[in-house]
């Protein structure tokens, strides 16, 4: 595959930590207190893990969430947590929370964009845009732009987005990224749905690399979550995720399945290591910097995710599809 595109140091550092590292091993003793942390989907899977585990650190923690019920009964006991109303392919809900947080005063220091759909049917939002491209890319970038005064206020923040290696089913389709003309194909949303999260990170490194502002796109394994509600059952047993009860549970862990404290650990490593300091537009595995690959369904990180010219077209045509316009 070609690099030459490439201006991010795509090379483990190496971290020390592993794919059997958990979440708590990851934050690596840092102390939170007087951080603010927002985290989407943080009321299940490893968005709720990633939530636990920056509360435990002393964090307040903010979960903007479509249903706050069932937010406050995951999050009930974990403290220092908000949860308030916020839905991502609403753009009018976006623009809400923001104004809200914003309003509020507080600095930002940690965005976490962890909520996402994978291999839905076709769906679309109001706008006629595919879902899963909204919800787990669009909806997020039009996150991040909102709340970018706080973000620049903190003198230091991170912006970890959670990716996938299912990048490496699909490149962005930069002429028909909704799937307009082309037959809907649910993994190759998915696909470019993390894709486009690899290179949102990378673009938005670089906008925000001037304000210390630095971002992350992570693979954190496979782990058998919520996610995979839209899966059938021969997809889950051909991914050895259903035992002999029919329970949806890996029968073995190895590199690449993980349990969700081992899932969330490459993303807490992201949000507050110091190992990271001075370092962005990174895409991780198993809490290290993960290598360029062009071996399909193997670690690391294919090209097409992580290249500046993709990111840059992807930025534009992020503006162009939710009418943002980026202001430093």
């Amino acid at each position: 595959m070609k690099t030459q595109n490439h201006t991010v140091p795509q090379t483990p550092i190496p971290s020390g930590f592993g794919p059997r590292t958990t979440a708590l091993e990851a934050l690596g003793g840092q102390n939170l207190a007087g951080k603010t942390a927002i985290v989407t989907g943080g009321y299940s899977g490893l968005g709720l893990e990633t939530v636990k585990v920056l509360a435990s650190a002393g964090a307040s923690v903010i979960v903007p969430v479509r249903t706050p019920e069932k937010a406050d009964a995951a999050l009930k006991e974990v403290p220092g947590v908000e949860v308030e109303r916020m839905d991502l392919i609403n753009p009018a809900s976006i623009d809400s929370f923001a104004e809200r947080f914003l309003s509020s005063g507080r600095p930002l220091h940690i965005l976490i964009n962890s909520a996402g759909i994978m291999a839905s049917p076709l769906n679309r939002d109001s706008r006629g845009y595919e879902l899963q491209f909204v919800t787990n890319h669009l909806g997020h970038f039009q996150l991040a732009l909102r709340l970018w005064p706080a973000l620049k206020a903190a003198g230091g923040a991170r912006i970890v987005t959670v990716s996938s290696r299912a990048h490496q089913l699909a490149g962005i389709d930069f002429e028909d990224p909704n799937f307009q003309d082309r037959p809907y194909d649910k993994w190759l949303a998915y696909g470019q749905s993390k894709t486009a999260n690899a290179l949102f990170a990378a673009a938005i490194d670089k906008r925000g690399e001037p304000h210390k502002i630095r971002a992350f796109s992570v693979h954190p394994g496979t782990i058998v979550t919520d996610l995979s509600r839209n899966l059938s059952t021969d997809e889950l047993r051909a991914m050895g995720a259903l035992n002999e009860q029919g329970e949806h549970v890996f029968t073995e862990y190895n590199d690449e399945r993980k349990t969700i404290e081992e899932g969330a650990a490459t993303v807490i490593w992201c949000a507050v290591h110091p190992q990271l300091e001075g370092k962005g537009g990174v895409y991780c595995e198993n809490v290290d910097i993960a290598v360029i690959t062009d071996t399909p369904y193997a670690p690391g990180v294919f090209e097409w995710a992580v290249n500046d010219t993709d990111a840059e077209r992807l930025w534009t045509l992020s503006e162009q599809l939710s009418g943002l316009k980026f202001i430093v």
